[in-house]
């Protein structure tokens, strides 16, 4: 069957020009191949094939312009049944309708209630508690009818027993919703009782040797305060933290012996976000473990001689041991729910296997006031992440005081949380509570616990015994009398839930096992467990570094430590024989769960960089089409994503702004992931860029979100180290709001050894026009030169942009160096030149090139230095300067300034260490050698950014940039207002050249004039 290939639905453009033909007669292609490349002004995007078959005719060539309905082809031996019939019903339709099917098999015909199918998430049958007097007090809402509230309690609770908490939550769900529907306005509350959740009956208990374990806690205890001690008493300027561990120590401990798998041949192991302030801890264990030395120990903070130990986790310092940098706080619990969607994007992908793996993420109360704290929660829940399990510290200070003082901080989280969807787990009381809430009849401990603010249970840990009888027991008779037969030592050994072993053990597995949903643990604990007088609860604990000498005994004592008195003294550190019980536990346990942590795996397979083929066509002339640089990125991605080798590890992040970047062809060829598909008919179906939804998509639409796109490029970008597979991320976001919106981010990516793209797109001051001063990015290549493993590139052409894009695929992912490449790239379109013959690859990496010589045999000859989109005002200047003036010129394009800059300093800090040896010249000096000033340099940046190179340039160098802030306007207009447009180009150089006494000054003054230069104009920094 001859059947006719036509261009289908390409949305509102007519005429759009074809670029590519990649079918040629006689190919048997398939529904679904790429047939030819579309490009409009704005984006380029590939045509499928509808349907299988032959090619036996090509109606088409490229630089055809075609619209709706042209004819591209005619196949032979065609499959027609896998056309889509137009009045036939779509396939998202189709899926919505089976769906729909599913749920309706499922109603009850006689109830019409749908049949329950959650499996209850603790099974074991209890007795619950039956409270008639316990209330949260309310003052606006008085209890008009005690015995009917009374009997609603009674009914509510003979439900829990029958029918188990399940029925009795959708009784009540059913209460509340009914209550809103006959008009009251209730208040929405999502906070439980100030109690555990997991009542102590449907504990699971630790299969751990509790003798054993509190031994080795103890011992970990213990040289992790030594570790901090010894090093501020030997450098007091070192600092360091005792009571963030010390709150914590139950918490890893927990972890370490039951939960968290190791990577290793077979597993891809657990990963674990350190509370960066733990770090003391963290390595105390490893000590024991036999994996970090006694000397290391020693150097605590003192790393520059390479023997050391670093603050806080980092893994750019130790990067065979500290996985994430956490330490800059809110970063690490919204980089960690991306890091946990990427588990699932790559299983959903099935790149790596299902390992039910978990991403466990340790946090402080105080630290949750950060924004980048709590602001991806609800995509953690949205996106189902029963895969992450946040474990918040809620010691319940701050640095200086308390977090919540006059509330509390639990309470206030679990509504939060739970707000958001997830699983709540609230640790509050230990053991030894159990008794005295079992004895409570009537509910006034619990109302009790429920009265008091965070300020006051800091105190009760802070004043001992007594105080607690008096403060807290003392304020009801009957809970006094409830306490009547225990001593002021009993009531002080009244336990929190973060510091009890087994209230932590059952937390964890429920999380452990919990489906369907992230899950946080909030754990109530002391700040500076341990540290008695100098430390306990106190709100000068998080600064204290030292400990004098009663201190450290009392510390001894109270986890019995043994060791003498004159080793407290010398503060040494403690580990048992390696033949003792507790080093071989210690170890057996980890054997247990597939070896160490942390550990952090440097290398894995590595990718062959792409076809030089891919990159070639870029450097060819463009001839009559006037294209962006965002375009051409585009048009390379899309080769790239042919080649099967490369295509499935691309992962484009965009924030929400695919089309701005003329990316929406990638939504049909790839998708874009959603864990849960499609569920709808998007709007734009019939088109060929309809915006399609997949589990196994590759686009991660992030939104209107630069954290949370830049926490996925992270973790895209440490895939090699933490999923043992190679991917490439490539980022494009609108270049303002890159490093000047994710900075710390992007501090955090390089000491992360992350490895991928970065690409600013409508770069540039003046390039993004219309959209005014707070998208007009001028100086973002200047913050990306702070990061030192950042290689960041200004291109201007096709060919500059390709060779450095493939130079970025071979160093990151073939030579699998540790760095990042961030390119800025253009929305302006322009013709695009062929590579110069005389230009070579390796000096467009090295940051600049020779692109052109003016040599007419003017008067005299000066140097013109451009980079981005000022460099073609660069190449206009020097041609009215040869014209207009007879000056030749010499127009270098520099891609860089910052390698430029890289290379200077470090060949003059090697030439200034080798003062005998012949000095080396930098890549600069060796370009412009033979070559006449002056030197003049325009960018579309602040002029930071070209003056980081003054020092190296051989003559009066010159710098031209966009100062200021921006505004709204064409792009002519504004390169005229910051004065680095082709006319102020050329004043400035005839200016230099009169101070440089080259040619007259009535030169430069009549081009002031003829220019319409206002000497007398403000600098725009002050416009």
């Amino acid at each position: 069957m001859n059947l006719e290939i036509k261009v289908p639905d390409i949305g509102d453009f007519k005429n759009v020009e074809i670029i590519e033909v990649l079918i040629k007669e006689g190919d048997q292609i398939k529904k679904n191949d790429p047939i030819l490349t579309l490009e409009s002004d704005k984006s380029s995007v590939e045509v499928p094939s509808p349907f299988d078959g032959k090619i036996s005719s090509i109606k088409v060539k490229v630089g055809d312009k075609v619209s709706k309905g042209s004819l591209i082809a005619t196949l032979s031996n065609g499959d027609s049944s896998k056309i889509k019939d137009n009045k036939s019903i779509l396939p998202e339709t189709e899926k919505i309708i089976q769906e729909a099917e599913k749920i309706l098999k499922k109603i009850d015909p006689e109830k019409k209630i749908i049949k329950e199918e959650l499996k209850q998430n603790f099974e074991t049958k209890v007795e619950y508690k039956k409270f008639t007097n316990y209330s949260f007090e309310q003052n606006s809402i008085g209890d008009v009818d005690p015995q009917e509230t009374i009997e609603w309690i009674e009914s509510l609770n003979s439900v829990v027993e029958r029918d188990g908490p399940k029925r009795a939550n959708y009784l009540l769900g059913k209460l509340i919703n009914q209550a809103y529907i006959s008009g009251s306005n209730l208040p929405y509350n999502q906070k439980t009782p100030y109690i555990n959740t997991i009542p102590r009956e449907m504990e699971v208990k630790s299969p751990g040797d509790q003798v054993l374990e509190n031994k080795i806690r103890s011992l970990i205890r213990w040289n992790a305060a030594c570790m901090v001690v010894r090093a501020n008493k030997k450098l007091p300027e070192l600092g360091g933290h005792i009571a963030t561990f010390a709150s914590a120590a139950t918490l890893y401990d927990v972890g370490f012996n039951h939960f968290w798998k190791a990577q290793n041949e077979k597993n891809l192991g657990d990963l674990i976000y350190f509370q960066g302030h733990c770090a003391p801890g963290i390595y105390a264990r490893s000590f024991l473990e036999g994996r970090i030395t006694t000397k290391q120990l020693e150097n605590f903070r003192q790393e520059v001689d390479g023997e050391g130990l670093s603050s806080y986790p980092h893994p750019w310092l130790m990067p065979n041991y500290w996985q994430f940098p956490t330490v800059s706080m809110g970063l690490g619990p919204i980089m960690a729910i991306y890091q946990a969607r990427f588990m699932k994007y790559l299983q959903n992908r099935s790149l790596i296997e299902d390992q039910n793996r978990k991403v466990w993420v340790f946090l402080g109360d105080g630290e949750m006031d950060e924004p980048e704290s709590t602001g991806a929660i609800s995509l953690a829940s949205r996106e189902r992440l029963d895969n992450l399990v946040f474990v918040i510290n809620c010691n319940l200070q701050r640095l200086d005081g308390p977090v919540r003082g006059n509330g509390k901080i639990i309470q206030e989280m679990e509504g939060l949380f739970r707000g958001a969807g997830w699983n709540v787990i609230k640790v509050i009381w230990g053991s030894y509570w159990d008794s005295l809430l079992e004895k409570d009849k009537t509910g006034l401990l619990m109302k009790r616990m429920e009265e008091c603010v965070d300020g006051e249970y800091q105190a009760f840990k802070a004043k001992g015994g007594a105080y607690v009888r008096s403060h807290f027991f003392g304020k009801y008779p009957e809970l006094r009398d409830l306490v009547s037969n225990m001593t002021d030592d009993d009531i002080w050994k009244l336990n929190r839930g973060g510091h009890d072993p087994h209230k932590v053990y059952a937390a964890y597995h429920a999380a452990q096992n919990h489906k369907g949903a992230p899950t946080v643990i909030l754990a109530k604990t002391i700040k500076g467990y341990g540290m008695g007088k100098s430390g306990e609860s106190i709100n000068t604990t998080h600064q204290q570094k030292k400990l004098d000498v009663n201190d450290m005994y009392y510390f001894r004592d109270r986890f019995n430590i043994p060791i003498t008195d004159k080793q407290v003294e010398n503060l040494e550190f403690y580990k048992p024989d390696e033949k003792s019980e507790e080093i071989q536990y210690i170890k057996e346990r980890r054997k247990q769960l597939g070896g160490f942590i942390p550990t952090r795996k440097t290398k894995t397979k590595a990718l062959k960089t792409p076809a030089t083929e891919i990159f070639e066509s870029s450097y060819l002339d463009s001839g009559d089409r006037e294209l962006s640089t965002t375009m051409v990125l585009v048009s390379i991605l899309t080769k790239i994503l042919r080649d099967k080798e490369y295509s499935s590890r691309l992962v484009p992040i965009i924030p929400d702004e695919a089309r701005t970047f003329g990316m929406e062809g990638f939504f049909q060829k790839i998708g874009i992931y959603a864990h849960e598909g499609q569920k709808y008919e998007p709007v734009d179906s019939e088109q060929l860029s309809s915006y399609r939804e997949d589990k196994s998509g590759q686009v991660l639409e992030e939104g209107i979100t630069e954290a949370g796109a830049m926490s996925s490029w992270i973790a895209a970008g440490t895939s090699y180290s933490n999923h043992n597979i190679e991917m490439i991320p490539i980022y494009l976001f609108y270049s303002m709001f890159g490093f000047q919106r994710i900075g710390d981010f992007a501090w955090a990516a390089g000491d992360a050894q992350c490895r991928g793209f970065l690409i600013g797109a409508t770069s540039g001051r003046t390039t993004l026009a219309g959209e005014g001063l707070q998208h007009q990015d001028g100086h973002s290549l200047v913050m990306a030169s702070t990061i030192p493993n950042c290689v960041s590139y200004d291109p201007t052409f096709s060919y500059e942009l390709a060779v450095i894009f493939e130079d970025g695929l071979k160093r990151m992912h073939e030579k699998q160096e540790n760095v990042f490449y961030y390119i800025t790239t253009l929305n302006e379109n322009y013709k695009h030149p062929a590579m110069p013959k005389g230009a070579k690859k390796e000096d467009i990496l090295k940051g600049m090139y020779l692109f052109k010589e003016i040599n007419n045999k003017g008067k005299t000859k000066v140097q013109l230095l451009g980079s981005g989109a000022i460099l073609n005002e660069v190449i206009k200047a020097a041609e009215i300067l040869s014209s207009d003036f007879g000056i030749d010129s010499d127009i270098w394009s520099v891609t860089s300034f910052n390698e430029l800059r890289k290379d200077a300093i470090e060949v003059e800090r090697k030439n200034l260490l080798n003062p005998d040896k012949k000095p080396e010249k930098t890549y600069i000096e060796k370009c412009f050698e033979k070559r006449t000033g002056p030197f003049i340099a325009a960018t579309d940046y602040i002029r930071t950014l070209s003056e980081g190179i003054r020092n190296y340039v051989p003559g009066t160098y010159v710098t031209l940039g966009t100062d200021g802030f921006g505004r709204s306007d064409t792009r002519k207009n504004l390169r005229k207002f910051f004065e680095v447009n082709k006319e102020f180009i050329v004043y400035s150089t005839l200016s230099t050249l009169v101070k440089e006494q080259k040619i007259a000054s009535k030169v430069a003054t009549d081009a002031m004039k003829k220019y319409n230069i206002d000497p007398k104009k403000p600098i725009p920094t002050k416009l």
